[in-house]
């Protein structure tokens, strides 16, 4: 974990390009720094001026007397360079450069940045940007940043690719009383990124929640890294624009073509533990939730309402969100039925009646809060001629007190006759709602977060053997040497088997003579294939031949399929024909593997045959860690799992054989990046074992 203390809790700032002008971003940005009460050292740098706001002005930063720990740089980005040598040479720490026109407007700018990342790393300075609206930190306090607007000190980090979004959420969070820790802006990343950042909200005290708002990931797998321990610390919250063409394949194999543009960073997301908001909405609504509710137990929901068609669409909600109802015990039934009007609904939701007053809430609330097997709560208030909103809003905030380890959401569903009951519970930090959607929502939010960090961590790597690594390269080897990036069925067979992955025996010939001798060795029927790596759709060119009984029979199918071959593909290079034990039918299966930009292999799995395409009953996970509970999860979220299970009569398959092989897929192609595609299919799947009948692997 690298020390971003000089960045953001800095004993003096330098300023550079600070103006006395108001207009000036230089201005902004020093009058943001002294008024947010900084206690350090304040240096503006401006060589056309002596004093600026009270303060001395320099003409550099390597001509203030004493050490710069921060210098915030905001000048023209032709000066930025010449500026950044002389930081650097002056031992400055940290830079945070404001200033844009780098990558983002073209080539040129693009190799200025990166002479401006090679001079901070020559000096050992660590760099924020460039093109950022700058770094604050609520509890130092300092707002190194030009935005207009002062945030409230709270628990919140927020870290912001976009520099529009982030101004936007600052002024609109002062209307609504939220308040954050830290506030970055990341800009182009040419040195720190989220990952950094990450990495040092997670362990800052004053942080209870992590948002993020990103376009791309610079470093997936170290960010993958960062994010699953960070996240075992404290929520991670992220929304990610820009999913149309993210980490997109030019994908040949069925897994590829599968595959979707965002798919990967879902199924990273969801493996590191990070929660995924897919709105601005909804990343704040976690926000509050997270900085201001325990995190429940479990996800048993109880609803108190005085409506009962409001009472009915949060419960929809609930189950939509894969949330409980909860079912109250039977001495909370009976205190209810005793103590309610006979026309309320006693059992979940709970409808207290229209007529109900604030009293009738705290009694209903109180029971139910108490109830060992409701987990949170959520309260809907429907304004009527007898609601007692603030009076109903002080009940909500004494059961918050009475039982802080479940957390109570409210929806006032109401615009100015219930304003001062929903002031009063967002003064005192209780998640309240003009509807009951955001408050589910957030439940189901902090219901996740409770089942990450009840999981625990596996990497994936326990109680795999040792494979032969080395067969592997070999013949990678030879394929390469051979001018090829397309594995013959063959070899392909020969790399499964050097991890253990159960492949049906296949053989190369290039006589009829020897695919009949082959044939012999392993045992009738067989099935002979051609074998091209530029003929992907066998069939089509009359390159198989199935349930082959002897011999002869296998001499005759290897001429016919070299005479059908040389007929539809003349230009085909043809290595052989294949010979392969034709295996009894099973459950037809796809295991796969395709190569995503930002994270690596990403592991398919899923019905295979001709329902791959027809039914894409397909799940992905990444290959980086995927352990037994992740692999056990996959295969549930498939119709698959269904037939895996014994459908009809069926009996059930392997199951455990299946995941072990998922696992040595992975294994394999972790430890191969150079494998680009590969598809298993079909594989058959076993009362006892399995066995992958045809295995596509493309190596890059």
């Amino acid at each position: 974990m690298i020390d971003l203390t000089s960045m953001s809790k800095p004993q003096s700032v330098a300023v550079v390009g600070a103006s006395p002008k108001p207009g000036k971003i230089g201005h902004t940005i020093l009058n943001n720094v002294i008024s947010s009460g900084y206690g350090g050292k304040i240096f503006p740098i401006n060589p056309k001026e002596e004093e600026i706001a009270g303060l001395k002005a320099y003409a550099s930063v390597s001509e203030v007397p004493q050490p710069v720990d921060l210098a915030v740089i905001a000048v023209p980005a032709a000066r930025v360079l010449d500026v950044a040598r002389d930081c650097g040479q002056a031992g400055v720490k940290s830079l945070v450069v404001i200033t844009a026109g780098f990558k983002e407007v073209g080539a040129e700018g693009l190799e200025l940045e990166k002479q401006l990342v090679e001079t901070c790393r020559k000096h050992g300075m660590r760099m924020l940007g460039p093109n950022v609206v700058g770094i604050i930190d609520m509890h130092t306090p300092l707002n190194a940043s030009f935005s207009a607007t002062s945030p409230q000190k709270g628990e919140i980090a927020f870290l912001s690719q976009s520099g529009a979004m982030l101004v936007a959420i600052l002024d609109w969070s002062t209307q609504v009383g939220l308040g954050f820790s830290k506030v970055v802006s990341l800009g182009n990343k040419a040195d720190l990124s989220e990952i950094e950042f990450i990495e040092d909200a997670a362990a800052d005290p004053n942080t209870k929640v992590i948002l993020c708002y990103i376009e791309d990931i610079v470093d997936g797998p170290r960010f993958l890294d960062v994010a699953a321990r960070a996240a075992r610390q404290k929520p991670v919250i992220v929304i990610k624009s820009g999913t149309s063409q993210a980490g997109a394949q030019a994908a040949s194999s069925h897994t590829g073509a599968l595959a979707g543009s965002d798919l990967a960073y879902d199924v990273a997301f969801r493996q590191c533990g990070i929660i995924r908001a897919h709105s601005m909405t909804e990343l704040f609504d976690l926000a509050v939730a997270f900085a201001k509710a325990p995190v429940p137990k479990g996800n048993r929901v109880a609803i108190v309402t005085n409506a009962g068609g409001p009472g009915i669409i949060t419960t929809d909600n609930v189950e939509a969100k894969g949330l409980q109802m909860a079912r109250f015990d039977k001495d909370t039934i009976e205190e209810l039925r005793a103590n309610l009007p006979a026309e309320a609904n006693i059992y979940n939701p709970v409808d207290v009646l229209g007529d109900a007053k604030a009293d009738r809430y705290r009694f209903a609330l109180e029971k139910v809060c108490a109830d060992p097997n409701v987990d949170s709560v959520v309260v809907l208030v429907c304004p009527v001629g007898v609601t007692q909103p603030v009076e109903t809003s002080e009940a909500i905030l004494e059961m918050c007190k009475k039982f802080p380890e479940k957390p109570i959401f409210a929806a006032f569903m109401g615009g100015e006759s219930l304003a001062g009951g929903a002031s009063m519970l967002a003064k005192a930090g209780v998640p309240c709602f003009t509807f009951p959607e955001p408050a589910v929502a957030s439940i189901s939010g902090l219901v996740k977060y409770n089942e990450i960090l009840e999981t625990p961590r596996d990497d994936g790597t326990n109680g795999l053997p040792s494979f032969d690594c080395k067969g592997v390269k070999a013949i990678f080897y030879d394929v390469i040497k051979d001018n090829r990036l397309v594995l013959l069925g063959s070899e392909a067979a020969e790399v499964a088997n050097c991890y253990g992955i159960p492949a049906a025996p296949v053989v190369l010939a290039t006589s009829p003579e020897e695919a009949a001798e082959e044939a012999d060795k392993m045992g009738y029927p067989v099935v002979l294939k051609v074998a091209s790596p530029k003929i992907l759709h066998k069939t089509d060119v009359g390159g198989v031949k199935i349930g082959l009984k002897t011999a002869e029979e296998v001499r005759q199918a290897f001429t016919e399929i070299m005479d059908n071959v040389h007929g539809y593909m003349p230009q085909a290079v043809i290595y052989g024909i294949e010979v392969q034990k034709m295996m009894p039918k099973g459950t037809e299966l796809i295991i796969g593997m395709t190569r995503d930009v930002q994270f690596g292999p990403l592991i398919g799995f899923g019905l295979g045959g001709i329902y791959v395409n027809l039914l894409k009953d397909v799940t992905f996970r990444l290959a980086r860690g995927l352990n037994t509970r992740e692999i056990e999860q996959m295969l549930r979220e498939t119709k698959a799992y269904t037939l895996l299970r014994g459908y009809r009569g069926e009996k059930p398959r392997d199951i455990e054989a299946l995941v072990d092989t998922i696992r040595r897929v992975a294994a394999l192609v972790n430890d191969f990046p150079e494998i680009a595609e590969m598809d298993i299919n079909p594989v058959f799947a076993y009362e006892n074992g399995l066995s992958a009948l045809d295995i596509k692997i493309t190596i890059s």
